[in-house]
């Protein structure tokens, strides 16, 4: 069964009035012919809900809610009846798992256990953030019975925000580890970051964590985005910080946390440094060119560089819930946890330069547009330009240090048109364009992307619509004009000798949008990043149009169709 609730099919396509999000209301802004918007930046918030109705059969949400705000001609009772015109059609069969739907951004599992404990013990809390949306598994099915019914007949308010629900199909949530019970006396986390915009280090997660309890270890993986495990003194303190921090961001609009419990009851650190920390082995500390470690936090809006950009004045972690059982104690943490910025030269978590050095690039199918079309998902691109003592290597010039930081995460090794690229941090702090020539394809080997629209990350507003995501053989297009079919698509691949989709899905559009999306699904990872970077930014002319419309593509938060 899978994480995600599947329901009975229909119901949101009859809705005369659904649920109205802030994603909802930018998806309902039309865009005029060959506009790219800002809100249609790649991966934005919204996309997930979007891929998820598409991966259900026919493309269409499948969900039956308890509110009556839905018309006045269907009714859902309690026990999970809905009654169109008069006649009982489908029945959700009671469950003590309960789908909650309508959340506020800045709820935490803390909120939705505080709201909903007094309908029965809650079992477990899995978090969808990006959705709005979470399942909480109460102890028995009476329990889940109280919370349904009192939600069809009166207004719950989680975290200030009224809150639907319904029965899950699902008759237990499923766990990702064996050892996911609280009760097993684990106390070690497992905290996936989402959307990682800025990076995440031992001093951040320690930072983060250990107000609410002791944190003796931390490790921080990279294989599938990123990933943390962080060991508490106690189990205790393990479920306080799972309750207070399931669901929030470390940084406002991004880097959000989904944690479960690990596997593993304890950590194994064997140096300190900004992937691995064991607090109980001081010992262990890496000393670098004879400077000691300086553990100094970076929690708040943004990291210090990009407030000194202009995008924005400092702004502290969100509060710890108000109900003291997740403090330490009343006189230890303050009810915002607010630490000092550090300065970009003493801060260790990120790299030195803003530059990026690509080797690795196919010699005759590779430019510096490409290049573009391929790291501009993770960071503005002011300059490319190859080198010319070094066949297939390129300097990328990006908008910050932060920027270097996400490329190399998530580009470096992977493999493009047969040769598996090196991202590294460059020596050099800014691209110089000297020695210019032409490369084999007789475009120029140095170009200036400093003004051009298709940078993603112009403004905070737009950079928080960015989900950073590894690359995946499933691409979400969008900003592609209503009269292009799964055919012309299918066209486009083959006049540029790019691997063809093996599966398709278009989104249900509004009858006036200007333009649609969708997602497309290769056969391997390869296939899918070949043909983002060659197609990326496509211009596609139609006929009788006065602009075009660019093709815009990003890697997708589907696995599969």
């Amino acid at each position: 069964m899978s994480l995600v609730e599947e329901y009975a099919e229909g119901e949101y396509e009859r809705a005369p009035k659904r649920l109205k999000t802030a994603t909802a209301a930018e998806e309902g802004e039309e865009l005029e012919e060959g506009e790219d918007s800002d809100s249609a930046s790649a991966g934005l918030l919204g996309d997930e809900e979007e891929e998820e109705e598409a991966r259900r059969p026919g493309g269409k949400s499948r969900a039956r809610w308890s509110a009556s705000k839905y018309g006045s001609g269907r009714k859902v009772s309690a026990a999970g009846w809905k009654r169109d015109n008069g006649d009982d059609t489908h029945r959700i069969a009671p469950s003590p798992v309960v789908h909650v739907r309508g959340l506020c951004e800045s709820v935490v599992e803390a909120d939705l256990v505080e709201s909903l404990e007094k309908f029965g013990n809650i079992c477990y809390v899995m978090m969808m953030p990006f959705k709005r949306q979470a399942l909480v598994e109460f102890e028995d099915v009476e329990s889940a019975d109280r919370c349904v019914a009192c939600g069809s007949k009166e207004a719950v308010y989680i975290a200030g925000q009224q809150a639907y629900f319904n029965y899950s199909t699902s008759k237990r949530i499923t766990r990702p580890t064996n050892a996911d019970d609280p009760n097993s006396g684990n106390k070690v986390l497992l905290l996936s970051i989402q959307n990682p915009l800025y990076p995440i280090t031992t001093d951040v997660l320690y930072t983060v964590c250990n107000p609410i309890g002791n944190v003796l270890r931390i490790v921080i993986f990279k294989r599938n985005g990123i990933q943390a495990m962080v060991e508490f003194e106690t189990v205790q303190n393990a479920q306080k910080a799972k309750a207070a921090l399931n669901g929030a961001d470390i940084y406002a609009g991004c880097c959000t946390l989904k944690i479960e419990y690990a596997r593993p009851s304890r950590l194994n650190v064997i140096r300190n440094d900004n992937d691995s920390w064991d607090y109980t082995k001081p010992f262990l500390v890496r000393r670098e060119r004879g400077k000691g470690r300086q553990r100094q936090a970076i929690l708040g809006e943004h990291p210090s560089s990009y407030s000194d950009n202009g995008y924005g004045s400092h702004c502290p972690l969100l509060p710890l819930p108000s109900n003291n059982r997740f403090k330490r104690s009343s006189h230890e943490v303050p009810d915002v946890v607010a630490y000092p910025l550090p300065q970009t030269s003493s801060y260790i978590g990120h790299s030195s330069s803003s530059v990026a050095m690509v080797s690795g690039l196919h010699s005759t199918k590779m430019n510096c547009t490409r290049i573009f079309n391929l790291f501009c998902l993770y960071g503005n691109i002011e300059k490319v330009k190859f080198m010319k003592s070094v066949p297939g290597t390129a300097l990328v010039e990006m908008g910050d240090e932060y920027a270097v930081d996400r490329a190399i995460t998530h580009l470096n090794s992977i493999k493009v048109f047969s040769k598996r690229l090196n991202v590294c941090v460059s020596k050099q702090h800014a691209v110089i364009p000297s020695q210019v020539f032409e490369l084999e394809d007789g475009t120029s080997s140095y170009k200036d992307f400093a003004m051009t629209r298709n940078n993603r990350f112009t403004s905070a507003g737009q950079a928080s619509k960015n989900i950073i995501q590894p690359p995946s053989c499933v691409l979400h297009f969008y900003n592609v004009p209503p009269c292009i079919t799964e055919d012309d698509l299918l066209r486009l691949c083959t006049e540029h000798d790019v691997p063809g989709f093996i599966k398709f899905k278009m989104f249900d559009a509004k009858p006036s949008s200007k333009t649609i999306s969708g997602l497309l699904e290769f056969d391997s990872k390869t296939h899918a990043v070949e043909v983002l970077t060659v197609l990326n930014h496509y211009q596609i002319r139609i006929p009788n149009g006065s602009n075009p419309y660019t093709l815009k593509l990003c890697f997708s938060t589907s696995s599969h169709l």
